[in-house]
């Protein structure tokens, strides 16, 4: 997010401290001590939140009106009503990283999960939820405590890792849209407070705001001189449909998210706070969207600053409220609204409606309740902030996302009885680089170093690298340690100043002279190292894969508060990894393809390899939903309910349509339908741990379609379900998945209409597979009326062809 202006930083931060130092209650509006607000209706609680809205906007001064359209929002004195500031950060914990949060009273840290993208790693949409409802626990203590001037978080991030150079795909689920919709359906539910199947919330009262972001086709910050405010983003309607909106729908339809962010780039040409479509047609109308709508940070100005979209600023103002836009992260509408509406470019009823949304938002978190101490929410304390309970949460999350990437002769685990260890490389004894971006202070923090000389009293460590970007490299010295041990353990990859916010990567290699100080140290050890990977997005490691000295290689992502103790408890055998990876890790000759092509399809007339695992069709260095064990696990299909599908049954019109390649096909724009509910069938499998250890094991179940002559536009395979299941040494577990063939079998056509078509279809679960047809209709159910039709009408023939017979032998068909 864009710091908007250092003026107006410095006014956020000393009114947030004035509030913050004042008083360690909790701002809130309709004091019940205070006589003047029992009059008013929007202090009423028996009457309905729009209601009161309403009241409460129609006392409102048009002076008053606009400066509550940014995030820093002033106080009304004369109503009652506090300062509230909307800028709050939740990303993977509670964090000071807006103006909301302030971690400088009683509270003064918060657990601090994984970063996003290894979380996303344990296919556990249970975990996801636990994390989001921690999140939300703290969120509330920290606000009841006196800490908070704000309870709207603006996460999750939830745009598709399309680009594996993205300095924010850190942030995101990875590059799946399915994974990135149940990401989003979990986490919300868990901060805002449902339960975990959703319809949970009473009455709409939330217990923290979540926010999904960046709205929409939104995956470059800053890459080759082309940065985000000015990106203009090609996309199909076809990749829109299939790709990038998914995830978004599915947080509005079913996590039910009270806000979204609208994303700083145009999209086909257009500022996406100021396209209609997308905010007020799409989102609002066609996805029943209820909360509120955000810019990023300074997203508005840009509009006319930057993007030259519009000729005034008083007209960038009014494009974006016109959109359906609510809520200016930065002042331009506190600047420029009032002369919008003094130039009638803006009508005053156009912030009525923003504000409408704006303290609906308020009221369903209790802000305008009253006391909150007495309310729902209110006895949640600072004992909720770095509970056990939480940082156990966190060390399991660090643990389960862990993915083991290699593993030549079984070299992991050690033995926890080696007597030497050597611990080398920039990584290894870095807390602030564990926990990612968007996080704040951590309840604890214990680098890999230490939880692993908690397991080797001998051990020696060198950092190898001046820093990560590995300038300059001490390779000699760092290789005289390692052949002092019985084994090496190499901390390398990535940190913030590699990839981050506005900062995208250029290359796919690891930093400076990494590679070469990890093939030295390799090659210098008495036996093959291990290597663990910190970092977010991909890196090319091809080297390591290959190298037979380099025994085994981990990817650790950013694992948090306790990513030191996970891994070293994965290293030491203390837990056996099952994630997978949520990415694919592509080669660097994909440098060649420009980020700035937003292309999912590969173009083979041109080279273009297309994009993720539902696309690639170039080599990998690991594939998506790549993980080992230190368990085998095999497959096998126990039980399908379904062979056939018949898209006449599908369609809601019993009918089909034909492709221009006369391939039959059926619209499903709705999954929720009855035809599509009598559809769905069950695949039961059972997954056998074959190895000594119990284990957590990420599964996956894929689509595949039989592609022979289809072109390049259908996904070559796409995940419809994810299962995290607890395993036993040597025993069998079943796993069901439930499996909708109009959210599952769909895909998008060239008009951006989900589509299912028939086919040979395969759902697939590691190296097994099971065959599922695709017919237009159901031959087989032909009745006995239609055939008597039919009869008839072929004995009509029959008759008709004696008839010509018999007139041709005369000669008289000339008559006729």
């Amino acid at each position: 997010m864009r710091l908007y202006c250092s003026i107006q930083l410095i006014l956020c931060l000393n009114l947030t401290i004035i509030i913050f130092t004042e008083s360690a209650q909790p701002p809130f509006a309709c004091d019940s001590s205070n006589p003047a607000t029992k009059s008013y209706p929007f202090c009423n609680l028996t009457l309905p939140i729009s209601t009161r809205v309403n009241d409460l906007v129609s006392r409102l001064t048009l002076d008053e009106k606009i400066p509550q359209l940014v995030n820093a929002a002033p106080a009304i004195p004369r109503l009652g009503i506090p300062a509230y500031e909307w800028w709050s950060e939740a990303l993977h914990g509670v964090s000071n990283s807006g103006f909301g949060i302030l971690l400088n009273g009683t509270i003064k840290s918060t657990t601090s999960f994984p970063q996003v993208i290894l979380t996303a790693a344990s296919f556990d949409a249970r975990l996801w939820y636990r994390i989001g409802q921690a999140i939300g626990l703290e969120a509330r203590a920290v606000y009841n405590q006196g800490q908070a001037n704000g309870m709207t978080f603006w996460a999750p991030n939830i745009n598709v890792f399309r680009d594996p150079r993205w300095g924010r795909g850190q942030e995101t689920p990875g590059e799946d849209p399915l994974v990135g919709g149940r990401y989003a359906i979990s986490y919300v539910r868990g901060v805002q407070g449902d339960i975990f199947e959703g319809g949970g919330l009473k009455d709409g009262h939330l217990q923290a705001s979540a926010c999904c972001k960046h709205f929409t086709a939104y995956d470059l910050d800053h890459w080759n001189g082309v940065g985000r405010f000015s990106f203009d983003a090609k996309v199909t309607k076809q990749d829109l449909a299939d790709t990038y909106q998914p995830p978004f729908q599915s947080c509005i339809q079913n996590a039910q998210a009270s806000g979204i962010m609208c994303a700083y780039n145009r999209v086909n040409g257009v500022p996406n706070c100021a396209d209609k479509n997308l905010l007020t047609n799409i989102a609002r109308k066609q996805w029943s969207f209820q909360g509120y709508i955000a810019s990023d940070c300074d997203a508005v100005s840009i509009i006319y600053e930057v993007q030259n979209y519009t000729k005034t600023p008083e007209d960038a103002v009014s494009e974006v409220l016109k959109a359906g836009m609510d809520l200016n992260c930065g002042s331009y509408l506190n600047n420029h609204t009032k002369s919008a509406i003094q130039k009638k470019k803006l009508l005053e009823s156009d912030i009525d409606r923003a504000l409408s949304n704006l303290f609906t938002m308020r009221m369903r978190l209790g802000l305008f309740n009253g006391d909150p101490s007495s309310l729902p929410y209110g006895s949640i304390g600072p004992n909720q902030v770095c509970s056990k309970a939480h940082q156990d949460l966190a060390l399991e999350a660090a643990k389960t996302g862990t993915v083991l990437l290699k593993n030549s002769d079984k070299l992991l685990p050690l033995k926890q009885t080696i007597s030497s260890l050597a611990v080398i490389g920039p990584n290894a004894n870095s807390s602030r680089t564990l926990i990612g971006n968007y996080a704040g202070p951590p309840c604890k923090s214990i680098e890999p170093l230490e939880a692993l000389q908690n397991y080797v009293n001998n051990t020696q460590y060198h950092k190898g690298c001046d820093s990560v970007n590995c300038t300059t490299a001490s390779v000699s010295e760092a290789v005289e340690v390692a052949k002092k041990a019985d084994y090496v353990v190499l901390f390398m990859g990535l940190d913030q100043t590699e990839e981050r916010e506005d900062f995208d990567r250029v290359d796919l290699a690891l930093p400076g002279q990494q590679q070469d100080l990890i093939t030295a140290v390799a090659k210098a050890a008495k036996k093959p190292v291990v290597l663990v990977m910190i970092c977010g997005g991909p890196v090319d490691i091809s080297f390591a894969k290959s190298d037979p000295k380099i025994g085994a290689i981990l990817w650790g992502g950013y694992p948090g508060e306790s990513g030191g103790i996970a891994l070293a408890e994965v290293i030491f055998g203390d837990h056996n990894p099952g994630g997978k990876l949520p990415m694919t890790w592509y080669p660097k000759e994909f440098n060649n393809t420009p980020m700035t092509d937003m292309r999912m399809r590969p173009d083979p007339s041109s080279g273009y390899p297309g994009r993720t695992y539902r696309f690639y069709t170039g080599p990998t260095v690991f594939p998506f939903g790549y993980g080992l064990s230190y368990s085998n696990y095999t497959y096998r299909f126990k039980n399908v309910t379904q062979d056939k599908l018949f898209l006449s049954q599908i369609s809601s019109k019993g009918a089909t349509l034909k492709t221009s390649d006369s391939v039959h096909y059926t619209p499903v724009d709705d999954t929720e339908t009855a035809a599509c509910e009598k559809a769905k069938f069950s695949a039961t499998f059972e997954v056998e741990n074959h190895g000594e250890m119990d284990g957590k094991h990420a599964v996956l179940l894929f689509v595949k379609r039989n592609q022979s002559g289809d072109g390049n536009d259908k996904p070559l395979t796409q995940l419809a379900g994810f299962e995290s299941v607890k395993t036993i040494a040597g025993e069998r577990v079943e796993v069901d998945f439930d499996i909708s063939p109009c959210e599952h079998f769909r895909t998008a056509n060239e008009d951006g209409l989900m589509v299912i078509e028939e086919g040979s279809y395969y759902i697939t679960v590691g190296d097994q597979q099971y065959p599922i047809s695709v017919f237009d209709r159901d031959v087989s159910n032909v009745t006995s009326t239609s055939y008597a039709e039919f009869s008839s009408h072929y004995t009509y023939f029959n008759y008709l062809a004696i008839i010509v017979v018999f007139l041709a032998s005369f000669d008289l068909l000339s008559y006729f």
